[in-house]
């Protein structure tokens, strides 16, 4: 007699349903109203625009920043991922819960916060030889603030999978600790380094409340494409708002398209699900 699994969850077809209906309804259709806004801008329209000295400093200083802190948060939270994964010390859980105070804090607590320690007579930054608040140097430091979260969180389950029967072997056939983390440990972290690189990049595209604070909106030094945007809609001027941001969406998909196509053959290559 065959038994019939059932599913807590309804069938294919009402949760399908389900699922193609609030995705439309909350990122399709707004979506589609941005392209819609700007599909009646001419090609010579778009490009006087986005040809702005102010729009094309602020898309370089947001890429710029964003792809750095990526990258810097990249390297320390793997190193914070494996510390709190692979050492047992005291007040590793609280250590652990401050991971995610960038995800629970309002962008304008955490960037007036930053903006207080880094100003140039804050606790920090009184010390610091080159200012931090109203440079580009702050903007980095607020997205690097709203970005680790990502890496840690991406990275701390794929660590834990990792067997140290393999790590053991590897050492006692002769390898040294840097030679088993680069070819036995470290490839299998791979994929999800590369995801939370993503993440990390992707969410500092769009971060508005944190940087305003710290790295201010001085026009051509400071200021990111959210201040842009914002500026132009505010000028009530929704045609080159809505230019700006269909650009920005448009560049950021590819962006992030290349990457996850980078991580599904990393995938592939060290036979991990996609």
């Amino acid at each position: 007699m065959r038994i019939v699994q059932r599913s807590v969850l309804p069938g294919f077809n009402i949760t399908m349903g389900f699922t193609i209906t609030y995705l439309c309804l909350i990122v399709l259709i707004p979506l589609s109203g941005l392209f819609l806004a700007s599909a009646h801008v001419s090609f010579p329209q778009v490009c006087q625009i986005m040809s702005h000295v102010m729009v094309k400093r602020a898309f370089y200083l947001t890429f710029r920043a964003s792809f750095l802190a990526a990258l810097v948060n990249s390297l320390f939270g793997l190193i914070i991922a494996w510390t709190l994964v692979r050492y047992r010390f005291l007040g590793r859980r609280l250590l652990d819960a401050m991971v995610d105070l960038p995800f629970a804090l309002p962008t304008a607590v955490s960037g007036i916060a930053l903006a207080r320690i880094y100003a140039d007579n804050g606790w920090i930054g009184r010390y610091l030889p080159l200012p931090i608040r109203n440079t580009e140097t702050g903007v980095m430091l607020a997205l690097v603030f709203i970005g680790l979260p990502f890496v840690i969180r991406t990275l701390q389950p794929a660590i834990e999978e990792l067997e140290r029967e393999v790590e053991e072997a590897s050492s006692s056939l002769g390898a040294t600790r840097w030679q088993t983390f680069r070819r036995v440990v470290y490839p299998s972290l791979l994929p999800a380094h590369i995801s939370g690189f993503a993440m990390a990049f992707a969410r500092a595209l769009g971060e508005y409340g944190t940087v305003i604070f710290i790295g201010g909106v001085i026009p051509g030094k400071t200021q990111t494409i959210s201040c842009i945007i914002l500026e132009k809609a505010e000028e009530n001027n929704l045609v080159a708002a809505s230019v700006v941001a269909t650009v920005t969406l448009g560049v950021s998909f590819l962006i992030l398209l290349l990457i996850n196509f980078t991580q599904a053959i990393m995938n592939r290559r060290y036979n991990r699900p996609a």
